[in-house]
C-alpha cells in the first residue's frame, strides 16, 4: 500500500517538514505488514519532534461506520456514517484564550483540529471501521511516545495515523508507531487486540456497591456516610464496596486534612466501619490537582505545573478552579506517596477512584509529549497504589490500558436525564448527561472484561433530587448492568420502598447476558442484541427520550 509519511520537527533552530525516509538528520526503519506497522525514528542529533504522520487511501463504502473513541474516560465516543460530523464546542467559547481553554480544558481541542465537516472524524489510541458484522481495526500498540490519533475523511477515501509527538525531545532511537490492524467479528477482532496487552487480571472481577456524589456532591458529613451505610442492608448480600467520594477534604489538594466539623472522627473510622460490613472500603481523590485556595499550593507553589510565562496552568474549572502538581517535581511525588501510604494503609482503605487525571499531561514539558507524560503518570499512580485497587476516571483511554484495575468510560450522569441547558449548546465532549453516559457505555462496550472493569457511572432509583422519569432510571441501569463491571448506585437505598429495593437488588447483581451487537438504527435509535441463557433478544431503545421500544 502506498504510504506518505510526514515528519516535522526542529533542529539547529529551524522548523522542517519531511516526507523522506532519511536525510541528514534522520532514518526511518519501517515495518509495513498486512497487520503490523511499526515506524521507528532514529535521529542523527538531537531532534525536537512537532509531529507524525502516515496517510494512505482507504476506500470507504455506503454501509461502513467509523468509531471516533473519545480522548479520554468522559469524551463522547460512538459510531459515526459518512454523513455525520464530529462536533466540537461551540463558537461561543472561542472569544478568547481564556474561554477556549475553559471549554476545551478536558478535551482534547487543543492538539487536534475538529472541521465538523460531513466524514471527518477521529478516533484515540484504537478504532474500527464496521460494516454490517464485519469490522477492521486497527489499534496502538505504544502509547509511551505520545498519542495516537486515528483521522479519516470517509467522502475523500483518506485515513490518516497520527502521532502527537509535540514537546519530545530525542536522540536516541524511539518507535514513533506500533499499530496492529484485525479484521473479523466485533468480539473477535477485540478479543486479538487486548489479549497482546499485559492486563491486570482483576479486569475480570466486578464491584456492586454505593458512591456519595450524586445526591450530596460536596455536602457530605459522617453522620450522611454512615446512615447511607446501614442503607444497604437489606441488599448486602450483593453489595462489595462503599465508596465516598468528593467532600470529606478541607480543599482539593489536601487530602490528609479531612473536614474536622465534617468527619470528626477522621477517614479511618469511616473505613474501618465500612469494614465491618464485610465491604471493600473506597474513597475518591484528585492526586495531581490543588484547588487553588488549598495550602498545598499556597505552602508549595513550585509544585505547580506553569505555562511558558511562568503562572500556574488551570487544570481543572471545578472548585473555583485548580492547578496540577508537577509529576516532576520530586517533592510533590514525594507528597502524593505520603497520601497514597497514609489512605491505603493507615487509614485502610481498599480502592482508590482517581479523578481528573487528564491534567497531569495538559503541558508538554522537560522534552516529552502530552502522551508520554501521561504513560509515565500512570507508572508512578500504579506504583503508589500497589496492589490496592485502582479506579480510573478524566483519564485518557491510552496510558489507562493495563495501569487501571477500573476505569469510567462515560462523562458524568447528572441528575436530570438530558443534562443541563448547555448540553444543548454543546459547550464540549464532556459534558455531563445520562444521554450521553448510555451512548458512551453502548459503544465502549468493548473495553468491559478485557482491558478493565468498566465504570459507566451510577444509576439511580430515587424519587427525590432528580429529574428522571421512572423508565429513564430503569433504562440506565439496565445499560450499565448489561454492560457495566461496576455497578454503583448514589441513593440512600434506607429510604426505598420494597419496589426499589428489589430493583436495587436486582441491578446490583450482574447479568450474565451478552451484548451480541449494538447499532444505532436512526439518529436516536440503539439497537442491542442480547444472548442471555442460549436464548437472543431485543433491546433497542430512544437514547433522546429515554423510553425503550423494544425489550426481548
Amino acid at each position: 500500500m502506498l504510504r506518505k509519511y510526514t515528519l516535522n520537527y526542529r533542529c539547529y533552530g529551524q522548523t522542517w517538514e519531511s516526507h523522506t525516509l532519511e536525510n541528514e538528520d534522520y532514518t526511518l526503519e519501517i515495518t509495513d505488514e498486512p497487520e503490523h506497522l511499526r515506524v521507528v525514528l532514529h535521529p542523527k542529533h538531537t531532534l525536537q519532534l512537532l509531529d507524525f504522520s502516515v496517510s494512505f487511501y482507504y476506500e470507504f463504502r455506503a454501509q461502513d461506520w467509523f468509531y471516533a473513541g473519545g480522548y479520554q474516560s468522559w469524551t463522547t465516543s460512538r459510531e459515526y456514517k459518512s454523513t455525520e460530523v464530529q462536533k466540537n464546542y461551540i463558537p461561543l467559547a472561542k472569544m478568547s484564550a481564556f474561554t477556549r481553554h475553559l471549554a476545551g480544558i478536558s478535551a482534547d481541542s487543543s492538539f487536534i483540529d475538529y472541521p465538523e465537516k460531513p466524514g471527518v472524524f477521529h478516533s484515540h489510541c484504537y478504532t474500527y471501521i464496521r460494516n454490517r458484522d464485519k469490522v477492521k481495526l486497527f489499534g496502538s500498540l505504544d502509547e509511551k511516545t505520545g498519542y495516537t490519533i486515528f483521522r479519516v475523511k470517509m467522502n475523500e477515501n483518506a485515513f490518516t495515523i497520527r502521532k502527537d509527538v509535540y514537546g519530545k525531545e530525542t536522540d536516541a532511537p524511539i518507535t514513533l508507531l506500533d499499530i496492529a490492524c484485525f479484521e473479523g467479528g466485533y468480539d473477535e477482532v477485540f478479543d486479538r487486540y487486548f489479549g497482546m496487552m499485559n492486563m491486570p487480571e482483576t479486569r475480570h472481577g466486578a464491584l456492586s456497591g454505593y458512591t456519595s456524589w450524586y445526591n450530596y456532591f460536596q455536602n457530605i458529613d459522617e453522620r450522611i456516610i454512615l446512615r447511607d451505610l446501614d442503607g444497604l442492608d437489606a441488599v448486602q448480600d450483593v453489595v462489595n464496596i462503599f465508596q465516598v467520594d468528593d467532600g470529606y477534604e478541607t480543599f482539593v489538594g489536601d487530602w490528609l486534612d479531612p473536614n474536622p466539623k465534617k468527619f470528626p472522627h477522621g477517614m479511618g473510622y469511616i473505613a474501618q466501619r465500612i469494614h465491618e460490613k464485610g465491604y471493600k472500603a473506597g474513597l475518591w481523590l484528585a492526586p495531581f490537582n490543588a484547588q487553588r485556595v488549598s495550602r498545598i499550593a499556597k505552602e508549595h507553589p513550585d509544585w505547580l505545573v506553569k505555562d511558558e510565562k511562568g503562572n500556574p496552568v488551570l487544570g481543572c474549572a471545578g472548585w473555583g478552579g485548580a492547578y496540577t502538581l508537577d509529576l516532576y517535581n520530586e517533592e510533590a511525588r514525594d507528597y502524593i506517596r505520603h497520601v497514597f501510604d497514609v489512605v491505603l494503609n493507615e487509614w485502610g482503605y481498599d480502592m482508590v477512584k482517581l479523578d481528573f487525571l487528564y491534567s497531569e499531561c495538559m503541558v508538554p514539558r522537560h522534552g516529552k509529549s502530552r502522551g508520554e507524560i501521561m504513560c509515565e503518570a500512570m507508572d508512578f499512580l500504579r506504583e503508589c497504589v500497589g496492589d490496592k485497587l485502582l479506579l480510573g476516571c478524566g483519564v485518557p483511554i491510552g496510558p489507562a490500558l493495563g495501569k487501571v484495575d477500573a476505569c469510567r468510560i462515560s462523562c458524568d450522569v447528572d441528575l436530570s436525564y438530558a443534562g443541563k441547558y448547555y448540553n444543548v449548546l454543546h459547550v464540549n465532549n464532556e459534558i455531563p448527561s445520562a444521554q450521553n453516559a448510555i451512548l458512551n457505555t453502548v459503544f465502549r462496550r468493548h473495553l468491559n472484561g478485557r482491558a478493565f472493569m468498566s465504570d459507566p457511572d451510577v444509576f439511580f432509583l430515587r424519587n427525590h433530587n432528580l429529574k428522571f422519569t421512572k423508565e429513564q432510571k430503569l433504562l440506565l441501569a439496565r445499560i450499565n448492568n448489561l454492560l457495566g463491571n461496576v455497578l454503583f448506585v448514589s441513593d440512600n437505598a434506607g429510604a426505598y420502598d420494597a419496589e426499589q429495593t428489589g430493583l436495587l437488588h436486582a441491578f446490583l447483581q450482574k447479568t450474565k447476558a451478552v451484548v451480541t451487537s449494538a447499532a444505532f438504527t436512526a439518529p436516536e435509535r440503539i439497537r442491542l442484541e442480547i444472548l442471555d441463557d442460549g436464548k437472543t433478544g431485543v433491546l433497542e431503545f430512544d437514547l433522546k427520550k429515554g423510553v425503550i421500544l423494544t425489550d426481548g
